[in-house]
């Protein structure tokens, strides 16, 4: 009897507990809900074009990434494939990639060593890139 009362007792504590800390404070506006994961992500980001887009982001990405991520993004001695379960958009989201290029990256997932910054590419032209990548991912049934 004295542990059901103990659990019961726990069980409430905690429930308070989660709406003291769960709860605005006086003042604060209610906080928003998280937004849910997207199951099904958008090919493109926000913003890239269709069509021409592609081919353009495919130019840029031969221009600017093939050196490293290969022919298609299938990866070099230089670089990882970018048409790889790693780098679909609910765990590398589209900014991953802007800061990858704006900032450099640091080796995490794979051993080719820091991706330094490519600050000659210009954000557009990352989005275009972006967009070309997720197109590959997608006929690859990453996502």
């Amino acid at each position: 009897m004295n542990r059901k009362i103990i659990l019961m007792t726990a069980a409430a504590a905690a429930a308070v507990a989660a709406i003291f800390f769960l709860a605005p404070g006086p003042g604060q506006p209610p906080r928003k809900k998280a937004a849910a994961p997207r199951t099904a992500p958008a090919v493109r980001p926000a913003g890239a074009p269709a069509g021409a887009g592609l081919a353009k982001g495919r130019i840029l990405f031969a221009q600017n990434c093939m050196q490293c991520h290969g022919r298609k993004a299938k990866g070099t001695e230089n670089g990882p494939p970018l048409v790889d379960r790693v780098y679909e958009p609910n765990h590398h989201g589209d900014i991953a990639f802007y800061v990858a290029v704006g900032r450099g990256v640091r080796q995490h997932h794979w051993r080719f060593g820091d991706m330094k910054p490519l600050p000659h590419v210009r954000r557009e032209d990352v989005t275009l890139i972006i967009a070309y990548v997720r197109s590959l991912q997608k006929k690859a049934g990453i996502f």
